[in-house]
């Protein structure tokens, strides 16, 4: 493999010594130098003035940009955040109401055989049943009347159901 070559730079520094005994205050210019430098000087400051104003320009630009960016980003992450928490809710009440569905149906199930078997020991003994339930939003109610031969009973029930205040 060929190895790079490389040239040596040199570099010549003049330096120009005061000769001792001569006067350090430089002799005074002519004066369409001394308007040649201020008109230089004002061209430099001009043009740096100019270049500042549109680095200012492209900062200001670059700055908004940014921030837009930061903003879509920001502003995607809370949608994608939201929509993850209304999915977690609707599962926690599809499953709250399965639970107390469930358990509803249960405590449905339970009177009906209660009834079944009452209605068919009324048949056999000679003796009746009467009663209603209703249920309300957090409780089942219950109220029975037993007669059989010639004291009545009466039962009266309050079950309360799991429900989410």
């Amino acid at each position: 493999m060929e190895q790079p070559t490389y040239e040596k730079l040199s570099l010549t520094v003049c330096v120009f010594e005061l000769v001792p005994g001569t006067p350090t205050k430089s002799a005074p210019r002519p004066p369409a130098l001394r308007i040649q430098a201020w008109w230089r000087g004002t061209l430099v400051r001009r043009a740096l003035l100019h270049a500042v104003l549109h680095v200012l320009v492209i900062q200001r630009w670059w700055r908004q940009t940014l921030a837009k960016v930061l903003e879509t980003r920001r502003r995607a992450a809370l949608e994608s955040f939201t929509r993850k928490e209304w999915a977690a809710v609707r599962l926690q009440s599809w499953v709250r109401m399965w639970r107390i569905r469930l358990r509803y149906c249960r405590l449905l199930h339970a009177a009906r055989i209660i009834q079944a078997y009452w209605r068919c020991r009324s048949c056999s003994s000679r003796g009746f049943i009467k009663g209603h339930y209703r249920v309300t939003a957090n409780q089942l109610h219950l109220e029975l009347e037993i007669v059989l031969g010639s004291e009545p009973c009466f039962v009266s029930e309050c079950i309360p159901l799991p429900v989410k205040q």
